[in-house]
């Protein structure tokens, strides 16, 4: 454990993450508040895993739940569910420590599926968007337009286009070579942080605005059409009304996750944009403190499912019952009343 002088009288031992020249800082923090820390990211870890995997298997077991909609509700609670596995644990380590102890390897490899989950998610948020707009704007068209197919397509898009984006950004040297004088060196051996460098800050700002206005723009029609639709309902039939009243109510239950995203993900994004600028200033507590609140948005799309769906809430008991066991379990109507 190497040491450094303070210029007084008194000797401040300083912890380093690696005994070597320009090795980063390490901040140590007493046992019980590095257990808490611990025990407090393992908790949110398996609500993540946990809560996105019982939307894999809902949607995959249930027949009633294939539906163009939550085929892409399943895909983004995967890419939820592979943060909370893949990525996750390695965060704490770093965020705990103060150090990345795995290698370049593990590091590139970490910081690829931390952008491609999160990339992943908000254009599934995106897309799911687009979905809600055609049910509701277009209720006739729906059923033709947006159809599994359709839904397919779109995540192919979600997981093709981040992974190509991402590939292209960490494991090529096209950016360093074209683009030196943006990029910032690493700060010290025993860091990961390697896309966070002024060109990376100012590319990621769009790819994070851009969607979301998209997103909050077709969100903002949805409501107006629904205010309207909720005003002609009693004209409809008890059938039509039915299927309306869901279209509208998991529009409102996806507007909520839109909203629950954007509170997470705002304050990181602003952060990495505002801290290229100012030449990376943020102290690594608060960067840590904006990064964790972004991941926890991982865990929230189960718990509001839960508030929201009675589908979702009936598919939870069934599968905690001895019945998931029934043959006749996945051809049940989770939408009957």
């Amino acid at each position: 454990m190497d040491t450094v002088l303070s210029q007084g009288s008194e000797e401040r031992p300083t912890t380093l993450c690696y005994q070597v020249n320009g090795s980063c800082p390490r901040t140590v923090h007493p046992l019980d508040i590095q257990l808490a820390i611990y025990m407090a990211c393992a908790v949110g870890m398996l609500i993540t895993v946990l809560g996105n995997l019982f939307v894999v298997f809902a949607v995959s077991y249930f027949k009633v739940l294939h539906t163009p909609t939550n085929f892409l509700l399943l895909s983004l609670a995967l890419a939820d569910m592979f943060l909370g596995l893949l990525v996750l644990p390695l965060s704490t380590i770093r965020s705990v420590e103060s150090c990345w102890f795995f290698g370049d390897f593990l590091c590139h490899l970490h910081t690829y599926l931390d952008t491609l989950f999160c990339l992943t998610s908000i254009f599934h948020l995106c897309f799911i968007s687009i979905d809600r707009h055609c049910a509701i704007c277009e209720p006739l068209l729906y059923p033709s337009k947006f159809t599994v197919r359709v839904a397919v397509r779109y995540i192919l898009a979600g997981w093709g286009i981040p992974a190509a984006y991402t590939a292209f950004f960490l494991y090529t040297d096209v950016v360093e070579n074209g683009l030196s004088q943006w990029l910032e060196e690493m700060p010290c051996v025993g860091s990961c942080q390697l896309l966070f460098n002024k060109f990376w800050g100012w590319l990621n700002f769009p790819m994070f605005f851009f969607p979301c206005l998209i997103m909050i723009s077709l969100y903002v029609k949805i409501f107006v059409v629904a205010t309207k639709q909720a005003q002609q309902i009693s004209t409809l039939s008890k059938n039509l009304a039915g299927a309306a009243k869901r279209e509208r109510k998991a529009a409102k239950t996806l507007g909520i996750a839109v909203g629950i995203y954007l509170l997470c993900w705002l304050p990181f994004t602003i952060d990495t944009l505002v801290d290229s600028l100012l030449n990376f200033i943020t102290p690594p507590l608060v960067f840590d403190i904006f990064i964790w609140f972004a991941y926890f948005n991982s865990a929230c799309n189960p718990i509001i499912y839960v508030f929201s769906y009675r589908w979702f809430r009936k598919a939870l008991k069934l599968c905690l019952s001895q019945e998931i066991f029934s043959p006749r379990t996945p051809t049940i109507d989770l939408y009957q009343e």
